[in-house]
């Protein structure tokens, strides 16, 4: 029996316990892979993935902003400390955050003209990380992939359908 190509890359001779098993460490194995080719490109703008996901959420958000629940929820990747991560983007100037008149106790955050200029320098660079990254996949097989990955996030809703 010859060895996957996981196992090769975790030098492990042992068969997995499962197939499950196995596709759960092929996917947080290429998570990590993924993460660790794009942290270079945040690295060199002073940014961390989670803040560049931050800035990127906010410039969605357009003027009006979101506030800091909203922008926690959005996140790819969940954190306990978001009003930390909120400190570090406003101490580079590149949010800002303010209470509306209509409810002082929420905190509403927009994204700076500096921010805006800092994430439009990346997009072209996050373009072609997320190519370059994907480029063994076709469009259609990376079609297949994110629908794979939405049952898996969610079993009981079906990706084909429009709900």
């Amino acid at each position: 029996m010859s060895l996957s190509r996981l196992q090769i890359e975790l030098q492990q001779s042992k068969p997995f316990r499962s197939v499950a098993q196995e596709a759960w460490l092929s996917i947080l194995r290429t998570a990590d892979h993924l993460k660790r080719t794009s942290q270079t490109s945040f690295d060199m703008s002073g940014l961390t993935q989670q803040q560049y996901n931050v800035l990127r959420i906010l410039r969605g958000a357009g003027e009006s902003g979101l506030p800091t629940l909203a922008i926690a929820a959005r996140l790819i990747e969940h954190t306990p400390g978001i009003t930390r991560l909120l400190d570090r983007l406003e101490a580079k100037h590149l949010i800002a955050r303010g209470r509306p008149t209509q409810d002082r106790r929420q905190v509403t955050c927009t994204i700076t003209p500096l921010g805006s200029e800092l994430l439009s320098k990346l997009d072209d660079k996050v373009d072609s990380l997320t190519t370059a990254a994907l480029h063994g996949a076709s469009e259609q097989e990376l079609r297949d992939l994110i629908r794979t990955l939405e049952k898996i996030r969610n079993p009981n809703i079906d990706p084909a359908s429009d709900n």
